[in-house]
């Protein structure tokens, strides 16, 4: 296995920062006012700068490695997903985003206080923290981990935390000082940057296979389905229009993440637009990394592989970049992996950073008295110090838990967010299409979604059930819950 960098290697990798640097200094100019300016820019950004950086937040280091790992070991089944957020952000677009620019809003849960009350907002507010901290900790530790694996050739925890904190920094640099606008600006470079990684690898993939017949010998072994129409697939039809859809409505129409660059659009039509053009654009970039994985099928098929490093169990992508990647490629990887992880880093501090501010901390602060505007930007940025310091710390903790406990970390960072996702979902709808439900039931909703997914897990009660039923059943739980009440 190769361990370390080459001269090209550093070179490919010291320009990347550079370009960081630069960027990030350039973009962090613009003169910021009040935090409405800091969350959603002072002027409003164009829908294709929006719908790239849509695309390049709902990407991320595990979705880089995750991707080729499920075509490798299935087929391209899971292109379903992105077809199924395409039906989501439609009602996104045309259901939420009217009601969001209506309101002049600045994070998705003021919806819920005009309709409920301001606890209501509080209350969901809460819940998409909790989430986020726990889901963006342990994925940025995910990006980490392959990060560390690729400079130092190992995992030990201070090289890791290292990783950690070389993640942290690069989103930092274009999150605390320009905001949302240089978030998103700086979106376009890193989709850019993984994207033309990810095309390399595909190139020299397809080179280095000599005197195989790539689409017979895919067909041959079943590689090719883009349906599944069985009952209990993991990307069925069914799960696909039911539990999955209902995953994306909530990932592009609920929380905060996603939706704080839309709200950045000229009005209304512009936002839908950009949500649209995102997914037609992401399901390209998605069968790219799918056609790494088939490829890498074919590369080892005749090969004994084993997918660990130091006892860890590794995607066949980063077995690839570790075992068989050539100096200057192995570097472009790494860059494309960390753009990845920066993507979702970045828009992430600024997210949790608006909900914590914007929902929570003024409404406090106004009580107190009038206040000067520019006191808000202050405390926007503090509070981007802040997550940043709690997701770091959230993802070093992570690399114990793994370690150290039998509970798969990966498998409950990359569904956490379905533990708050199905309680907004029945808080949502009950809001949108019903007169029932009050502030009282919100907190109950919010607080039922959750743990029915949380009994719904296999280390709970040992109960076995499909993810995409599981957010079926929570979201219909809290459904119930707001309509046990009057309005």
């Amino acid at each position: 296995m190769q361990s370390a960098f080459s001269i090209l290697d550093w070179l490919v990798f010291g320009s990347y920062f550079l370009l960081l640097a630069v960027t990030s200094i350039i973009l962090s100019r613009t003169k910021i006012t009040s935090s409405r300016e800091y969350f959603l820019s002072p002027t409003a950004m164009p829908m294709f700068a929006v719908a790239i950086s849509v695309l390049a937040t709902s990407q991320s280091a595990a979705t880089f490695l995750g991707v080729p790992e499920f075509a490798y070991a299935h087929d391209f089944t899971f292109i379903g997903f992105y077809f199924s957020a395409l039906l989501a952000v439609i009602f996104v677009a045309f259901v939420l985003i009217p009601k969001y620019y209506e309101m002049k809003a600045v994070t998705v849960y003021e919806l819920l206080q005009i309709r409920y009350g301001e606890s209501a907002k509080k209350h969901a507010g809460v819940m998409f923290l909790i989430g986020r901290v726990l889901a963006s900790g342990a994925r940025l530790y995910i990006g980490a981990l392959a990060i560390s694996m690729i400079l130092f050739g190992d995992i030990i925890f201070l090289h890791v935390a290292i990783s950690i904190l070389v993640l942290m920094f690069g989103a930092l640099a274009y999150t605390y000082f320009g905001g949302v606008r240089s978030v998103i600006l700086s979106d376009i470079i890193q989709a850019v940057t993984y994207v033309g990684a990810g095309v390399a690898v595909l190139v020299f993939l397809y080179y280095s296979l000599e005197n195989i017949e790539i689409f017979a010998t895919l067909k041959e072994h079943s590689k090719l389905n883009f349906l599944d129409t069985s009952i209990d697939g993991k990307f069925s039809l069914i799960g696909l229009l039911s539990g999955w859809l209902l995953l994306n409505i909530a990932a592009f129409g609920l929380d905060q993440d996603m939706t704080q660059r839309v709200l950045t659009c000229k009005n209304k039509n512009e936002a839908a637009k950009s949500l649209i053009v995102s997914i037609v654009l992401t399901i390209p970039i998605v069968l790219l990394f799918l056609s790494i994985g088939a490829l890498l099928f074919l590369f080892y098929l005749q090969s004994d592989v084993t997918q660990n490093f130091e006892g860890e169990k590794i995607t066949i992508f980063m077995y690839y970049i570790l075992n068989e990647m050539p100096e200057g490629l192995r570097g472009l990887v790494t860059v494309g992996a960390i753009a990845a992880a920066l993507s979702s880093t970045n828009s992430v501090l600024g997210a949790m950073a608006s909900v914590a501010v914007e929902d929570l901390y003024k409404p406090w602060k106004l009580k107190q008295g009038k206040i000067d505007k520019y006191h808000f930007v202050k405390a926007s940025r503090v509070a981007v110090l802040l997550f940043a310091l709690l997701l770091s710390i959230m993802a070093m903790v992570s690399y114990f838990w793994q370690h150290y406990s039998d509970l798969s970390l990966i498998s409950f960072a990359l569904g956490v967010m379905a533990f708050a996702y199905t309680g907004l979902l029945g808080v949502y709808f009950s809001a949108i299409f019903t007169s029932r439900g009050n502030e009282k039931t919100v907190l109950w909703a919010l607080v039922g979604g959750f743990i029915t997914v949380l009994a719904l897990q296999p280390y709970t009660f040992g109960v076995s059930i499909g993810f995409s039923w599981q957010i079926v059943i929570g979201t219909l739980v809290s459904f119930i819950i707001m309509q046990s009440a009057k309005r």
